[in-house]
């Protein structure tokens, strides 16, 4: 018998109790123990946790399945409309650059929206892919990895040299155009209107480090500050220049003093700086154990990001049980931060089920294997404290009636234990200094401008709005496409 000839074949059965097995699998697992209490400390660590993220093996064998679709419909799937076939086969060549260059021709923040995109929802839930068996192409992963190749290329960012030299373009291309607030929104905006020729752009940011959101409420785990920091660099090769400590409100900076100054167009692009607070908090503070998302989360970003400031900021030192409220993208990373910050257990809690959570399934997911505990359908009643910090809080059951609106079951309670509250149930723009600073704009009964979100003109013809403040952008991504609309429309008006 031939195959009584070769000793890698089994001649009998293997038997080994299931006992030992269990005990000498610990040895060879490579995921993580579904057991809690073998979970690794994740105290101060902030190295990368995106599934997405990818080697140069990695991005070669994926860019080599993609199909190159003649309609594309992960392009069509994509707020900036990147040519994603068009990238990947230069990936597949090993054209790295020429990968890169196709990204950053339709959106400046590609390196970002390479780590921080939700893909699932935009252009990979668009892949034909979806329902192969090896699934859809992972192209945030193949974004990241040939941006990344590029940053390190140290190449500047140069106006095409086929176009006109600013010199010999009209006295228009020369008008002052001022952008409020350093984040995703304005940095697009101008990085395509210095491209189109103008050169008289500024950036102004209020706070004393610079990329807004990106910097200040997004993890290091999820975006290092470096990566913010290199797009920046980007937008100043292109003249635009930057000045900090400056904002709606501060210093007497209005619309009407920036036209004063000669500004003949307006950007703003502050986002919602607010934060959402029931009436059961109104009487907290950080002192009794009680955080928003925007107290929180620039804190955790000024320790935890190298260069972002030099404040010498410490983490906030937590401890216990945290409970975290909300279920949208800002409330995961609020609860994955928590146990880098010293949390033992994090309960994430939201008023509705799981079909309803707002966040990306990937911020899930992580949050998830990193053992969060999540309570769905309940609704915060009440906070107890106890020798002047937070010992506990209530909750009561939520149900959604027939005809879809959810009311509370306040007969169904459920009280647990808590050493600290972090409220992430959203922003607004509250703040009556910079609103009446943005005077004379019209305001829709949310208390933001009226945006036409076509176009992003404000009621004033000469103020554009992006970002989160415009009302329509609920991810980078799309606030980077709010700054290239607006960049055109405001290009149309000044011509």
């Amino acid at each position: 018998n031939l195959l009584a000839l070769n000793p890698k074949i089994q001649p009998h059965a293997s038997t080994v109790p299931s006992a030992v097995t269990k005990r000498v699998k610990k040895h060879w697992k490579r995921n993580n123990d579904k057991s809690c209490s073998t979970c690794g400390d994740l105290t101060k660590n902030f190295d990368d946790v995106k599934h997405t993220t990818l080697s140069e093996r990695g991005a070669l064998r994926e860019a080599a399945r993609c199909l190159k679709c003649a309609d594309a419909p992960c392009q069509k799937s994509c707020p900036t409309q990147l040519d994603i076939k068009s990238f990947i086969t230069s990936i597949s060549n090993k054209n790295f650059y020429g990968a890169a260059k196709t990204i950053f021709s339709d959106n400046p923040l590609g390196l970002t929206c390479g780590m921080v995109c939700p893909t699932s929802d935009l252009c990979v839930g668009g892949c034909n892919l979806y329902a192969s068996e090896e699934g859809p192409i992972n192209i945030g992963g193949l974004q990241q990895f040939t941006t990344e190749v590029f940053k390190k290329m140290r190449m500047p960012q140069i106006r095409d040299p086929s176009l006109p030299k600013l010199e010999d373009l009209p006295e228009s291309y020369r008008s002052k155009v001022a952008l409020i607030g350093c984040g995703p929104a304005s940095l697009s905006c101008a990085t395509f209107l210095a491209r189109l020729g103008y050169s008289d752009l500024t950036i102004y940011e209020k706070e004393d480090y610079l990329g807004g959101l990106s910097s200040s409420e997004i993890p290091q785990f999820r975006l290092p500050f470096d990566a913010v920091s290199f797009e920046i660099e980007l937008v100043k090769d292109l003249g635009v220049k930057i000045e900090s400590g400056k904002g709606l409100g501060k210093n007497g900076m209005s619309i009407e003093s920036l036209r004063n100054g000669g500004n003949k167009a307006i950007f703003i692009g502050i986002g919602l700086p607010q934060p959402k607070k029931i009436s059961i908090f109104k009487d907290l503070e950080i002192k009794h154990g009680f955080y928003t998302s925007k107290d929180y989360l620039p804190v955790v970003s000024k320790a935890s990001k190298a260069g972002m400031c030099g404040c010498k900021a410490k983490l906030p030192q937590l401890s216990g049980n945290v409970i975290v409220l909300g279920a949208g993208d800002t409330a995961f990373d609020c609860c994955t931060s928590a146990l880098r910050c010293g949390a033992k257990r994090v309960f994430v809690v939201f008023r509705k089920g799981f079909t309803n959570i707002r966040a990306v399934p990937e911020e899930m997911e992580v949050a998830r294997e990193e053992k969060c505990e999540f309570l769905p359908f309940k609704s915060p009643v009440k906070v107890y404290l106890k020798d002047g910090r937070i010992s506990a809080m209530e909750f009561c059951h939520t149900e959604q009636l027939d005809d879809g609106t959810w009311i509370e079951d306040k007969e169904q309670t459920l009280k647990i234990k808590a050493n600290y509250i972090i409220s992430a149930f959203g922003s607004t723009l509250s703040d009556n200094e910079v609103v009446d600073a943005m005077k004379p704009l019209k305001f829709n009964s949310w208390g933001s401008p009226e945006v036409n979100d076509e176009t992003m003109e404000t009621s004033e013809v000469d103020v554009f709005c992006g970002g989160d403040i415009a009302g329509v952008a609920n991810t980078t991504v799309e606030c980077v496409n709010d700054g290239k609309t607006a960049a055109w429309y405001m290009h149309k008006y000044l011509q």
